[in-house]
């Protein structure tokens, strides 16, 4: 169940005094799980990182050999104070990267600890920009894409899910959440099987992917429509990288308020938390690691993807 830590995550961040302090203090009962937090400036605000580490019984925190993993919560901010008021569409992918977190603490707790570390970071702002985008305008964040992806983005992270919501679009039809193929280095791989089988087994629906094209793996800033910044962390690591979007079947902006639904939340962290349990178990792989070495050796790299290109 996750839906309890989704309405604690909510509840906190739903409030314009929201801070990432205020959020650790939700973990202050673990005393096995490490909270950090950044305070960080841009040129439109500042915003709080927050790093959280669920150490394993296998971990490489611990010396173990257990793969790590990491779950990150993406989104501009969470409110967008003065021009709206309340939590915003585009805070679920922090609430659910939150709410992920404190399921696994509590697991812990009771004698459900996993094998390897749990890395889940996001950044809390109230009182984010705006910024217009079709065919519904998206939320802006005060610090730039890279400074999100060098404070949200763990060398150690193996393999990442990123968490955004993803409702300004009319390429998703659905209400709940949905994964994109996997991406890695610059190549937009095949779907998992492995998450398409969690996804069954955690929603107890038919898994749901949505397309996404070359544009959106490429970085912010280079002129070029991407669907949100959902794949962004893809530009700057070398894991591989799944987009888990929460969706709705209407086109929703990123500002738009009283458009957090509870249940897809908590959907998309029960995702995050079961994969995580089976990544770290070594019985859940994001891609083929064959095929990708003989795509690889028929085509080269594509790593020129995750730069700006000839500019």
């Amino acid at each position: 169940m996750t839906l309890k830590q989704t309405l604690l995550a909510l509840d906190v961040m739903d409030s314009g005094y929201a801070s990432g302090e205020q959020v650790k203090q939700l973990f202050k009962d673990y005393s096995d799980v490490s909270v950090t937090v950044t305070v960080v400036e841009g040129e439109k605000g500042s915003t709080d990182f927050i790093k959280i580490v669920i150490p394993g019984t296998n971990g490489k925190s611990k010396g173990g050999d257990a793969p790590t993993f990491g779950i990150i919560g993406r989104l501009g901010g969470i409110g967008a104070r003065p021009s709206r008021i309340g939590l915003v569409s585009d805070a679920d992918g922090a609430v659910a990267a939150v709410a992920s977190a404190l399921k696994l603490a509590e697991m812990q707790t009771r004698g459900d600890s996993l094998k390897g570390d749990v890395i889940i970071t996001t950044h809390i702002c109230p009182d984010a920009p705006t910024r217009p985008h079709e065919p519904v305008d998206f939320m802006d964040s005060p610090v730039d894409i890279l400074t999100m992806n060098k404070h949200e983005i763990v060398p150690e992270m193996e393999a990442i899910l990123s968490i955004d919501t993803t409702k300004g679009n009319r390429v998703i039809n659905h209400k709940g959440i949905a994964i994109s193929p996997t991406v890695k280095e610059g190549y937009i791989l095949r779907v998992s099987e492995d998450l398409l089988r969690i996804m069954e087994m955690t929603t107890g629906q038919i898994p749901v992917t949505f397309p996404i094209t070359t544009q959106d793996i490429t970085p912010y800033g280079n002129d070029l429509y991407h669907i949100n910044s959902i794949l962004q962390p893809a530009v700057a690591t070398d894991a591989p990288v799944v987009g888990v979007a929460v969706t709705a079947q209407s086109v929703v902006p990123g500002c738009g308020t009283g458009a957090s639904h509870e249940v897809d939340i908590a959907s998309a962290a029960r995702f995050a938390v079961e994969v995580a349990k089976e990544m770290t178990n070594g019985t859940c792989e994001f891609y083929n690691k064959a095929e990708f070495d003989r795509i690889l050796k028929l085509y080269g790299s594509m790593k020129v993807l995750q730069t700006l290109g000839n500019e």
